[in-house]
């Protein structure tokens, strides 16, 4: 669906002119869809977008001008395309973009005219596009952890883009569709979330395969595919349903019942989708490309600006057209191709938005929430404060940052960890030993903490190190939350609270590096099982008194064995990525108090540190 525009007319049905021989290949594709790039430039700095030393920005003398980009897109309009697709960089940074669009909506016979935008400037620009003739969004998003948002991008502007989403649907687009690159070890356990996402809003949630492109340092394991991904949403929301498509889509949509939106696959890695391509495009510089993965390129503008005619340029279109490979450039391991780094081709710029219960501008605009930060609520009470957000984000503003620097809540964690404050050890216990007791305030109830084993649980008979067999034990809900400090002297203490580390955002980072580290904690500890993680969270503050960055981390799973390792391993890999990012400072830092901090579940019964 295109959402029909609000200005000054409607677009005609049906093109002006018949579909051209030109945009035809020699295996019958037609191409009626083109996507331009504005610019080369963008206001972020995705890390799976744009090479680690940056790239070489075109002179502006070299890039397409307004009245050239017009000039080209009658042309291929005249031709038979239908669509347009405006790309970077980002698009919305480019000055002139809602002329451009006013200037595209006057084409006869073109159909729609989308954007793809990383959402940074979409809330403050989307009303005057809409009225321009925007008829189709995309957004970038890669994460729902909004940690992960500005460790992937290396800039702020988590809020902004979830301005931009909220207002896309509040305009009446439908669907927004919301474009997620999925990198194992990265994000692929972010999918039931995404899913999710969709439950309210009218989102077109596309789950797109991971990419080569030069500088993005593809690797074919970090490639999670379409089947796999598929396998993990089914086994939560089994009564998926498969929707019908077009011959030329890209996507194989699907639906869960009752939601408003829906998801999507892009599976150009394992089920390319070239017999049906229709696409081309033109780069900021001026050169048409028609296949993504390939290097070939003709420039448009040289010719252009030589004067060329109308009847020229159509035969060096049709040209490059004919030359059009049977599938990915004609490359039958498109991992080893050569081609420009995505920022260069088309905004698949990776970044973007959110779908955590709180963003951080929420915890700081409402009252309500404050007080969450202070008594962790439970999971129903979440529920009620995700309700209240929903009511204020129309009145999120740039007050929201500078009370996030105010509060000095960056790079902490958005949910406080599990209410494990409501479980306090009995008052009359000066401390907690095996065998002794812990009340709940709630039920008043007490539990008795089981003794600790008399032998070592990983040796056999002889002594040999071994793996403890849980095949025969039930499954449960288990939790862990364990803790770490971090003393940082003065100095660094100081430059991490100002953001002032050259190597980046401390905080942040480590905060990634210990939901990491949960992640990979079998492959670390030799005798640890593998276990699927239901949740993980990490969270970092700052110690005035001490100069410290004190560290929490939790972790769940429903299974056989506890998941302690796991929240010991993410909060000593977080302390450990802090003294990393700081040792430039000074190497007068201690890592301390490395503890477990509570468990529940299993045989053994639950446990508080006090």
């Amino acid at each position: 669906q295109e959402l029909p525009s609000s200005g000054k007319g409607h677009f005609l049905l049906e093109p002006a002119a018949p579909f051209s021989a030109f945009l035809t290949d020699s295996f019958g594709r037609q191409h009626n869809y083109l996507r331009i790039s504005l610019t080369e430039k963008c206001n972020l700095r995705c890390q799976y977008c744009m090479p680690e030393e940056g790239v070489q920005l075109t002179p502006k003398s070299e890039l397409l001008t307004a009245q050239e980009i017009i000039t080209l897109a009658r042309l291929f309009v005249k031709e038979g395309v239908e669509k347009i697709r405006l790309t970077g960089g980002e698009p919305l940074i480019r000055p002139d973009v809602v002329d451009i669009v006013g200037q595209l909506y006057k084409l006869e016979g073109l159909k729609t005219i989308a954007v793809t935008t990383n959402g940074i400037n979409l809330a403050r620009l989307l009303p005057r596009l809409k009225e321009a003739g925007v008829n189709a969004i995309n957004i970038s998003l890669d994460t729902l952890v909004p940690a992960k948002f500005e460790f992937i991008v290396r800039r702020k502007g988590f809020h902004k883009v979830m301005e931009g989403i909220y207002k896309a649907t509040e305009l009446g687009y439908r669907p927004v569709k919301v474009n997620c690159v999925v990198m194992r070890g990265f994000n692929e356990d972010e999918l039931l979330g995404f899913v999710d996402f969709t439950k309210d809003l009218p989102l077109d949630v596309r789950f797109i395969e991971y990419m080569p492109f030069d500088g993005n340092k593809w690797n074919f394991k970090k490639m999670v595919s379409y089947k796999e991904m598929l396998d993990t949403i089914k086994q939560r929301w089994p009564e998926l349903e498969k929707l019908p498509c077009e011959a030329s889509s890209t996507a194989k949509s699907y639906k869960v019942p009752h939601f408003q939106g829906q998801i999507s696959f892009i599976t150009s890695m394992s089920e390319h989708f070239c017999g049906s391509c229709n696409r081309l495009r033109i780069t900021a510089d001026g050169n048409l490309k028609v296949c993504l993965f390939g290097n070939s390129e003709v420039s448009l503008r040289d010719h252009l600006r030589l004067g060329a005619s109308e009847e020229e340029l159509v035969q060096i279109i049709g040209a490059a057209v004919g030359r059009k490979k049977k599938q990915h450039a004609g490359m039958f391991n498109i991992s080893q191709m050569k081609n420009r780094p995505m920022i260069l081709i088309v905004n698949k710029v990776y970044h973007h938005l959110i779908f955590s219960s709180l963003s951080e501008a929420t915890l700081m605009s409402s009252p309500q929430c404050q007080d969450a930060l202070q008594n962790p609520p439970s999971s129903k009470q979440w529920g009620d404060i995700f309700n209240h957000w929903l009511n204020l984000r129309p009145s999120l503003s740039k007050q929201t940052g500078k009370a996030l620097e105010k509060n000095k809540l960056r790079g902490q964690l958005i949910l406080p960890t599990p209410p494990v404050g409501q479980v306090s050890v009995d008052s009359h216990s000066k401390e907690t030993r095996p065998g002794s007791e812990f009340c709940s305030r709630s039920s008043g109830s007490c539990t008795k903490i089981p003794r600790a084993s008399d032998s070592l649980t990983h040796t056999d008979e002889e002594g040999r190190a071994t793996m403890v067999d849980v095949g025969g034990k039930p499954d449960s809900r288990r939790t862990a939350v364990a803790g770490a400090v971090v003393r940082l002297g003065e100095k660094a203490f100081g430059m991490v609270r100002q953001n002032q580390v050259k190597k980046g955002d401390v905080l942040a980072v480590a905060q990634i590096a210990g939901i990491q580290g949960a992640k990979l904690t079998s492959q670390l500890i030799p005798l640890c099982h593998n276990i699927p993680l239901n949740h993980v969270e990490v969270s970092l503050s700052l110690d005035e008194a001490r100069h410290a960055v004190v560290i929490r981390s939790s972790c769940q799973t429903w299974g056989r064995t506890g998941v302690e390792m796991e929240a010991l391993t993410a909060a000593s890999l977080a302390a450990l990525t802090v003294y990393d990012m700081c040792k430039a400072v000074t190497h007068d830092i201690v890592v301390e108090e490395v503890k477990l901090l509570s468990k529940t579940g299993g045989q053994r019964g639950d446990f508080l540190r006090v």
